[in-house]
């Protein structure tokens, strides 16, 4: 089935800013508030990227609640709800849609896992339990579990689920996806953004854009007006970056990148600690390729 987007373009994956293992919600006003001026369209909160598996449920709704009355209907905010626990997931998309979230996404279920025909009975009974619309979130690297194409052309045809994220980093895998059913599709691997959109995605949702949003913006700009070349051209200038923000576990390079750049403090939560020495010398090195850094 097709389905309106809820968004075309970019998406931000927000990071969670920490203080003092506290939420920094200063630091994090600023981030949306750049986000913004910089022609974002969307914005993610709790995602993967801004570590929703460490936050406590009280945390959750501040930062969702918090990037919601902050964007203030300037763009799109998306709340992640999904884990591997359904009622907890219903609970999280209940206050998602009472803060005012525009869409959610939900990841598959990680850890217990299971078939094919689980996943079509999972993400169908929270479609059946909430009227907040639904991104499906293929991650497998993260969850150890790969959604088939033939299981989101089944779940499509529920009319609360409106997209899918996937993030295996394979372009037959989106083919086979935008093959299968008409769900607008979000690339949710920076290095293959030019490509996804190429392909036909809807948008990205990124990390990279947390770093440099304006850049992102203009990325999917140039393809959406048949400027290839130079938009291939930006992705290559763009990917020693890229590269250095995935040379350890995310969200902690673009945290701390964001760091360098005075942004926030580069705090992650355990099992996360900042990164090794010898990667945030590559780090600020591709930063400063880009001109983001000074030597």
């Amino acid at each position: 089935m097709s389905s309106t987007p809820v968004f075309t373009g970019v998406c931000t994956a927000l990071v969670t800013p920490f203080t003092n293992d506290k939420v920094d919600l200063k630091a994090l006003d600023a981030l949306i508030d750049r986000q913004i001026d910089a022609g974002v369209p969307a914005l993610l909160a709790c995602g993967t990227t801004g570590e929703p598996s460490t936050l406590t449920d009280a945390e959750w709704t501040l930062v969702v609640r918090r990037v919601i009355e902050r964007a203030n209907g300037r763009a799109c905010v998306i709340a992640g709800t999904g884990s591997n626990h359904l009622l907890h997931t219903l609970e999280k998309a209940r206050i998602a849609r009472d803060l005012g979230a525009d869409a959610q996404l939900c990841v598959t279920p990680y850890y217990n896992k299971t078939t094919q025909p689980g996943l079509i009975s999972f993400f169908s009974r929270i479609a059946d339990s909430t009227d907040l619309p639904i991104i499906l979130y293929n991650v497998p690297g993260r969850t150890g579990l790969n959604m088939q194409p033939d299981t989101i052309e089944a779940l499509s045809h529920h009319p609360n689920i409106v997209g899918v994220k996937e993030a295996g980093g394979s372009l037959n895998a989106m083919a086979d996806i935008m093959r299968a059913c008409r769900l607008p599709l979000y690339c949710g691997n920076d290095e293959c953004n030019v490509s996804a959109l190429r392909l036909g995605a809807s948008g990205l949702i990124s990390v990279l854009s947390n770093l440099l949003p304006r850049e992102t913006v203009q990325l999917f700009k140039e393809v959406s007006q048949g400027l290839i070349q130079t938009a291939e051209a930006r992705q290559k200038s763009l990917q020693r970056l890229i590269q250095a923000l995935f040379i350890e576990v995310s969200p902690v390079p673009v945290k701390q990148a964001l760091a360098c750049l005075s942004l926030m403090q580069p705090d992650v939560r355990l099992p996360l600690v900042r990164m090794q020495a010898e990667h945030l010398r590559i780090l600020q090195a591709a930063m400063q390729e880009k001109g983001l850094l000074i030597n």
